[in-house]
């Protein structure tokens, strides 16, 4: 502890307030406390039980500021406020890159429609879901068009419209807002009815709907009362979907957690209506350590503080920690009473279970798909570095093709992975230039060539510019290079070892060693420098799909361009061969004979009936096609 701590320690005052932890001038941890002096002096005392997450965390703490607060209450919004604020690395974050699909109804409008929208804004618009996924909520939409004639159209309404009904309207989807055919007060019955069907109170629909079926067959209008009753079918399809699962009706938030010695996965189940709508489960980097109290203290004061709002009732795993502190923040939120909940028996409790299941199935899946991720990427290029004999760990590993047919067009492709995931931005194509026919040896000599010597005019540039040490290695705070700066720690060569030899004989000759290995895709054979005998790794060897992978990337990366040349060659006009005609006569040209051949027959004077053309340019385009005859 240095001295500054020692001094600002012992000057704590003993009210409430936020406390922000630092560490070269960089906020890593916010905290809330009721006692500032008792709560941030606990960090440093040696003979405190700390986990390792709060060991290295205060190993790094330099400095530390407090901000003073009247109230426990004043000071957990604040501490929510500065974690959403600047993100510090060792607070549990809410990372909500997830954007499931809602049902947006503008209800400050006079004729509003639903809308599928993403994200939930602070509005004052009615949101309802989230929806599992896009076709669930359009299936949610068609219904809700057939039950209830709300326009669907984006047209700006203004006063005294009257325009023509469209099609909606004769087929009774639209009560058309835009000919004059209904008002604000009969369109907002319609507007409320829809709230209520998406809010769960579907009965009243339900009824209205079958007396009005039961009408229109006691008429004997059969066709109108088929398709109400057809209407009727997909609603009892829609909420036979949403599992009902109490009978009282009623809304509530189910939250639960599951964690392992690492990360958290908090799920949160929506009921209703007493129906269950959906649910969704968030990921929560390094709070595995934590306990479920703090853990959902920290989710609940982040996500509800995105535009959502929250159920009546919230139901926990646990009582989050300063549960009435939380509880009275989201009322004001919601702008009527919300309760926190930790329920023990009955069916709540059953719902709380479910949501733990849940989480915990979550939490697996992602450590499957993370391990997995990790083993085709970070792994494979620790074995990969191992097959090819390297130290160390190979983070930018770059892959070369040259794509061409009979030796026209040839091009050379270069693609990058970092760590094992592919990186497009860092792709570079090379027209080659020096190379005539389908020479591969010599193609690679010269992409090689190019590639190193735009790399070492690059570095000597940031080297006189300061970003780059004359050793290689970077200045503190330097970004990390990218493009023709940045240096491969190995390279992969499409080829056996002929194309290897080349490629490094014109490494060399640039006045660099790298690592670099060359994959014949006939046995997928590797090809080390100065070793006769290739290696065949194990068809199940995360090292070789790595290296597959940006083999075929790269053949992939390069004859795309190769098939763009060629495709833009075979396109190429006789007319760009002409001198002093350029682009605007050639599509005057061919604006008036509409094609080729006729233009080459064209006489001098119908040349100069285009527009554009006089007598000189006619005699030249006629000189052209003309003298090839002779």
């Amino acid at each position: 502890m240095n001295d500054l701590l020692e001094l600002k320690i012992s000057r704590l005052p003993t009210c409430p307030g936020c406390y922000l932890m630092k560490s070269e001038g960089r906020i890593i941890y916010v905290g809330k406390a009721v006692n500032l002096k008792n709560r941030v002096s606990q960090y440093f005392h040696k003979n405190r039980d700390h986990t390792i997450k709060v060991r290295t965390m205060v190993s790094r703490i330099d400095d530390f500021d407090i901000v003073l607060c009247d109230t426990n209450l004043e000071a957990l919004i604040l501490e929510s406020n500065l974690i959403k604020r600047h993100k510090p690395q060792y607070n549990i974050l809410l990372k909500d890159d997830k954007h499931y699909p809602y049902l947006r109804i503008d209800v400050t409008q006079d004729y509003p429609r639903i809308e599928l929208v993403r994200r939930v804004e602070k509005d004052k618009a009615r949101y309802f879901g989230p929806y599992m996924g896009a076709t669930g909520v359009r299936e949610v939409m068609d219904v809700l068009r057939g039950l209830f004639p709300l326009r669907t159209c984006a047209m700006a309404l203004k006063p005294g419209m009257n325009k023509r009904p469209c099609l909606h309207h004769q087929l009774g989807e639209c009560l058309a807002p835009c000919a004059g055919k209904t008002t604000p007060q009969e369109y907002a019955k319609v507007v409320q009815d829809v709230i209520d069907f998406l809010s769960g109170k579907s009965d009243a629909v339900m009824n209205r709907l079958q007396a009005q079926m039961m009408d229109a067959a006691k008429n004997m209008r059969f066709e109108q009362a088929a398709q109400i009753r057809d209407r009727i079918r997909d609603a009892q399809n829609l909420l036979e979907r949403q599992k009902a699962i109490n009978v009282r009706g009623g809304d509530q938030d189910i939250l639960a957690c599951a964690a392992d010695e690492l990360d958290a996965m908090v799920e949160i189940v929506y009921v209703r209506g007493g129906h269950m709508i959906g649910a969704e489960h968030y990921a929560l980097e390094g709070a595995g350590d934590q306990r479920c109290a703090q853990i959902l203290a920290q989710f609940i004061l982040q996500f509800y503080d995105d535009g959502r709002t929250p159920a009546g009732e919230v139901l926990c795993m646990e009582l989050p920690e300063q549960a009435e502190d939380i509880a009275s923040v989201l009322s004001e939120r919601k702008g009527t009473k919300v309760v926190l909940h930790e329920p023990q028996r009955g069916t709540k409790h059953k719902l709380v279970e479910l949501a733990k299941k849940n989480a915990s199935d979550a939490l697996q899946k992602r450590n499957a798909h993370l391990a997995r991720q990790q083993e085709r990427t970070t792994l494979a290029c620790a074995a990969l570095g191992e097959v090819v004999g390297m130290g160390h760990v190979p983070r930018r590993i770059e892959g070369y093709d040259i794509s061409n047919t009979q030796g026209d067009q040839s091009v050379g492709a270069m693609v990058v992975a970092i760590d094992g995931k592919a990186v497009p931005k860092e792709y570079r194509i090379f027209r080659i230039k020096t190379v005539e026919g389908a020479n591969d040896f010599a193609s690679h000599y010269e992409v090689m060539s190019r590639r190193l010597a735009r790399a070492k005019d690059e570095r000597e540039k940031l080297i006189a510019e300061g970003k780059l040490n004359p050793d290689g290695t970077r200045p503190d705070g330097a970004p990390e290079l990218t493009g023709f700066a940045a240096l491969p720690d190995l390279i992969l060569i499409d080829g056996g070892a002929q194309q290897l030899r080349f490629a490094r004989e014109a490494m060399h000759a640039q006045g660099f060693d790298i690592p670099m290995f060359g994959l014949a895709e006939r046995l997928e054979e590797i090809f080390l420098p100065n070793q006769e005998e290739s290696i065949l790794l194990d068809r199940k060897s995360p090292a070789l799909h790595l290296i597959q992978r940006i083999r075929d990337e790269a053949h992939r990366f390069g004859i795309t361009h190769h098939r763009n040349l060629r495709q833009k060659a075979s396109i190429h006009s006789t007319l760009e061969d002409i001198p002093g005609i350029g682009r605007t006569r050639r599509r005057a040209l061919l604006t008036h004979f509409k094609s080729i051949k006729r233009i080459a027959e064209a006489s001098i004077e119908e040349l100069c009936q285009a527009e554009g053309i006089g007598p000189a340019q006619a005699k030249v385009i006629w000189d052209h096609y003309h003298q090839k005859d002779e």
